[in-house]
């Protein structure tokens, strides 16, 4: 190369003889042949390429694939080192970001990257200066704001999961206290026994009707509202007949249990007449209990699917990527995201059960369902249909995550991945979630996600390989 061959480049077009001699003097140009390797991702980045003649492919590898992001034939394009600028110590700099691949013979001008970078701080101190506050500036702003969605993440989630562990753990507190005081009414009634005011004759005949009561309970099926009401009369009245004080409280608590008044007939005629109304306390005292205990088991087998979901969401003690069900990501996700989604937005699971294991990064993947959902229900403010559905689509695994919410403006459908853009309110939004969400599917992963937005149908489309290596890259 001469001067004049370099002041036909635009990169170099603007550069007094003294500079234009000193590029001559540092740098070579070299020739390839087509399908040279002339770069490889992650090695030390050593040189700075200036394309001469010829085609180059540039390309990442991703999920074990490999994945080409741009193809030039144009003169004076450039890539390798062009980070040398920045200070050595900076992790960036020290490796290519790319492969480089000739497609055609190719000639190129190489220059090192060590002289690239000192004489290019000498050459353009203000620019340099610039440009490092440009790659440190936008570099700390996503570790912060990214850590702050992150904390904002966690609360929310644990807001959600705090919410939802509530419920049942209030029922089983309600349903501990109630079943202490039928408790303390059986030993009242044992109590009543041993002092003599129950014929102890009654007592082999009134442990029967327990045992028997208790297997009714679990055999019992919930009546409608009506029928329940029918059912509750007709006890309430066959009580009054027997000479039982307060037939209208024991009756819903019996029917409850799965108690007729044809199964009363036959268990009471087993006990002394006199003994009737207490034997019919005795099982009501029964049914209470055994109903009370189903609830608590109820309500603590709740909790255990709660923090069972917590742990497959976070994915607790996992092999970062391993073959996981996709399902069971998905319902972790809908679990912890409950108290954001509210009473008002309906949740319809579509899911293809035949669907093979998918090989992944788990918890990146509840971090993209996150994101997904999240913006759903904000986008639905509270009420509306949610509708996530899983299929097969070729070799890939296709997850649905649609909305009923406002949609995506067209003229900002082509935006919404790109770092920092949010069409929330300031303050509302870091515009980093779908950013995340893209690296994460596409590079982490070698997939694809796209969106088909119109006012009250918006679908995020998440297309997942399944057979691939973890990825070479973190994404």
């Amino acid at each position: 190369m001469n001067p004049d061959d370099l002041r036909g480049l635009f990169l170099f077009e603007h550069l007094s003889e003294e500079q234009l001699a000193w590029l001559v003097d540092h740098g070579q140009v070299e020739t390839h042949a087509a399908g040279t390797r002339l770069l490889r991702e992650g090695e030390s980045a050593t040189c700075f390429f200036v394309l001469l003649d010829g085609t180059v492919a540039l390309s990442r590898t991703i999920g074990g694939h490999r994945v080409e992001t741009n193809r030039t034939d144009h003169r004076g394009a450039y890539f390798g080192a062009t980070q040398a600028y920045v200070g050595a110590d900076v992790l960036a700099a020290k490796g290519y970001q790319m492969n480089a691949d000739a497609i055609t013979d190719v000639r190129l001008y190489q220059l090192p990257a060590d002289d690239f970078g000192a004489v290019f701080r000498e050459w353009f101190p203000m620019a340099v200066h610039l440009l490092e506050g440009l790659f440190f500036g936008m570099r700390n702003t996503q570790r912060v704001v990214g850590e702050r969605e992150r904390l904002l993440a966690l609360g929310a989630l644990s807001a959600g999961l705090t919410h939802e562990l509530n419920n049942p753990a209030a029922a089983a507190v309600r349903a501990t206290a109630a079943l202490r005081e039928r408790v303390a009414g059986m030993r009242h009634k044992l109590a009543l026994l041993a002092g003599g005011s129950l014929d102890p004759a009654a007592l082999p005949a009134l442990v029967r009707l327990q045992e028997s009561a208790v297997e009714q309970v679990a055999k019992a099926t919930e009546l409608r509202p009506m029928e329940a009401a029918d059912r509750e009369d007709e006890l309430a009245d066959w009580l009054a007949e027997h000479g039982v004080d307060g037939g209208w409280d024991l009756a819903p608590v019996l029917v409850a249990g799965g108690l007729d008044v044809d199964w009363l007939e036959r268990a009471v005629s087993t006990c002394p007449a006199t003994a009737t109304e207490a034997a019919v306390r005795w099982l009501a005292y029964t049914v209470e209990t055994e109903t009370l205990m189903n609830e608590v088991e109820d309500a603590a087998g709740r909790i255990s699917s709660l923090v069972g979901a917590a742990k497959q969401y976070s994915q607790v003690d996992r092999a970062p990527f391993r073959e996981v069900d996709v399902h069971d990501l998905l319902d972790s996700t809908l679990v912890m995201l409950g108290g954001k989604l509210g009473d008002g937005v309906r949740v319809v699971r579509d899911y293809d059960r035949a669907l093979p294991p998918l090989p992944a990064y788990a918890a990146a993947l509840n971090q993209v369902w996150t994101n997904l959902v999240d913006n759903a229900a904000s986008a639905m403010g509270g009420h509306g249909t949610l509708t996530v559905r899983t299929a097969r689509d070729g070799d890939h695994l296709l997850v649905e995550i649609g909305d009923t919410g406002t949609g995506i403006p067209p003229e900002v459908e082509g935006r919404i991945f790109e770092p920092f853009f949010t069409t929330k309110a300031v303050g509302e939004g870091t515009g980093l979630g779908l950013d995340i969400t893209w690296r994460i599917v596409v590079e982490r992963h070698g997939g694809d996600i796209r969106v088909e937005s119109r006012p009250g149908d918006t679908r995020f489309l998440v297309r997942l390989p399944l057979s691939a290596g973890p990825a070479t890259t973190a994404g």
